[in-house]
């Protein structure tokens, strides 16, 4: 799927338990009806990557993998 800017909103966005305190380097995530939004979190209203539930899915099987 391509980088799609999009406006913000009032998705639910949420970090990884493991990205601990760390404000400065981290990703976010937000479940959408057709998947899975990925962000920046120094830029919540910058652009977005939109992934598929089943690539979101496969992505999580192998990063507990590691």
């Amino acid at each position: 799927m391509p980088l799609v800017p999009q406006p913000a909103s009032d998705h639910a966005w949420f970090k990884s338990s493991y990205s601990g305190g760390n404000e400065t380097e981290c990703v976010e995530a937000a479940f959408v009806a057709s998947g899975v939004l990925i962000r920046d979190s120094k830029q919540p209203t910058g652009p977005r990557l939109p992934v598929s539930a089943e690539a979101w899915c496969r992505f999580l099987a192998d990063a507990v993998r590691w």
